[in-house]
C-alpha cells in the first residue's frame, strides 16, 4: 500500500519536544497525515514517518540562484504579452516593461519572473521567434541591472537558451519539461535551476474537463516522475523547484484540494513554489470578475501557502504582499524561535 505523509503544519516560537522543523525553514510539525488512495487516512507523530521521508521533509532547501530558503521569497511576474490574463498589455513595450521591472524589485520582489507566451486558459502558443522578440529586449534591458535573480518564463528551450545567455538564472517552465525535449538538456548544460510545473493539457485545452482520481496524489506523483526525469537528465536535484500549478487543468474545487494540502509536496524534497496571483478561483470567491482588481483575494492565499511552508511565492502584487507578510510574521513569531 502507497502511503503519502502530509506535514500538519505550526509556526508559533517554540518547538515542542519531538517537534522536526520543516526544511530547516519558518514552519514545523508534531504530526503528519498518512494519506492512502486505497485505505483510511490517519494522524501519527513525525517520529513515526520513515526515514527517508522524513530526511526529505527536515532536509534544508539548497539555495536557488543564490537566493537561501530559509526564509518566504517572493516572484514579481512581468508578463511581456499583447494577451496575459490580468495585465496583457500593459507591459508589452520597452520602457513599461522596463520600469515595470525595477518597481516590482523597489516593491521588494526577491525574483523577477518574465514571460512572453501567455499561457492562460484558452491561449494560443505563441511561435518562438516572436516569443524571443517580446523578451529579449527586457533582458537586455534588466540583467546585471537588478540585484536579484532574474526566471524566464518559457516553454521552449530556444528561448530559454538565449535568456540563459542574456543572464538569466532560473528557467519556469509550465509544462514541467515535457513540452519541448531539448528544454532538459538546454538547463542541465547551464547548470541552471529550474522549476516543475504541473499542468493538465495546454493552455488551449486544460479547463476543458480537468479530471484526476485524487488531485493531490496524482499530481504529487507526477512531479516525482518529473523530479526523476529531470535528474536522469543531467539537471541536479538541487536546482530544482516544484510547483503543483494551481489553475492549470483544476477546477475551483482542485484548486482548493491543493491549497488546502499543499504541505503534501514538500515530501518531494525540493523547494515549492505556489501561484494563485489574481487567478480566476481567487475571483470566484470573493465575487471580483475583473481580474487586477483580486488583490486582496491574492494576498490572502498567498499567505495560506507561507503558513504551510511555501518558499517561493509568485505574485502581481509584490508591495502588498510584502507587506501583509511583514505582518505576519511579526504578529505569529514564524521563524522567530530558530
Amino acid at each position: 500500500m502507497t502511503e503519502y505523509f502530509r506535514p500538519l503544519i505550526q509556526y508559533e516560537p517554540t518547538l515542542p519536544h519531538g517537534a522536526v522543523r520543516l526544511a530547516d525553514g519558518w514552519c514545523w510539525f508534531e504530526r503528519v497525515e498518512v494519506i492512502r488512495r486505497d485505505g483510511p487516512c490517519e494522524i501519527c507523530a513525525a517520529r513515526d514517518v520513515p526515514g527517508p521521508i522524513l530526511d526529505r521533509l527536515a532536509a534544508p532547501r539548497h539555495a536557488i540562484a543564490g537566493l537561501s530558503m530559509d526564509a518566504p521569497r517572493l516572484m514579481g511576474i512581468l508578463n511581456v504579452t499583447p494577451d496575459s490574463f490580468s495585465d496583457g498589455g500593459q507591459f508589452d513595450a520597452l520602457e513599461t516593461a522596463s520600469r515595470q521591472a525595477m518597481k516590482l524589485v523597489a516593491d521588494g520582489a526577491d525574483i523577477l519572473d518574465i514571460g512572453g507566451e501567455s499561457t492562460r486558459p484558452g491561449a494560443r502558443e505563441v511561435p518562438v521567434a516572436e516569443e524571443i522578440g517580446r523578451v529579449m529586449p527586457v533582458l537586455g534591458a534588466v540583467c546585471g541591472r537588478v540585484p536579484v535573480p532574474i526566471s524566464i518564463d518559457t516553454r521552449k528551450s530556444a528561448v530559454a537558451q538565449r535568456a540563459l545567455a542574456a543572464g538569466v538564472s532560473i528557467v519556469n517552465d509550465v509544462s514541467g519539461l515535457s513540452f519541448d525535449r531539448q528544454m532538459a538538456e538546454t538547463v542541465a548544460e547551464n547548470d541552471v535551476a529550474v522549476c516543475l510545473m504541473h499542468a493538465q493539457g495546454t493552455p488551449e485545452t486544460m479547463q476543458s474537463d480537468p479530471s484526476y482520481d485524487n488531485v493531490l496524489l496524482d499530481i504529487y506523483d507526477w512531479l516525482e516522475a518529473r523530479i526523476e526525469a529531470a535528474v536522469a537528465a543531467g539537471i541536479a536535484r538541487s536546482n530544482i523547484i516544484v510547483d503543483p500549478g494551481i489553475g492549470f487543468g483544476k477546477t475551483m474545487r482542485q484548486n482548493l484540494a491543493l491549497l488546502r494540502g499543499v504541505a503534501l509536496f514538500h515530501g518531494l524534497g525540493c523547494p515549492l513554489m505556489l501561484g494563485t496571483s489574481r487567478k480566476r478561483f481567487v475571483g470566484t470567491l470573493s465575487g471580483e470578475d475583473e481580474a487586477a482588481r483580486r488583490m486582496p483575494g491574492s494576498v490572502g492565499t498567498a499567505l495560506a501557502g507561507v503558513a504551510k511552508g511555501v518558499q517561493i511565492t509568485r505574485i502581481h502584487d509584490v508591495r502588498e504582499t510584502r507587506q501583509a507578510l511583514a505582518l505576519w510574521q511579526a504578529a505569529t513569531g514564524a521563524g522567530q524561535g530558530r
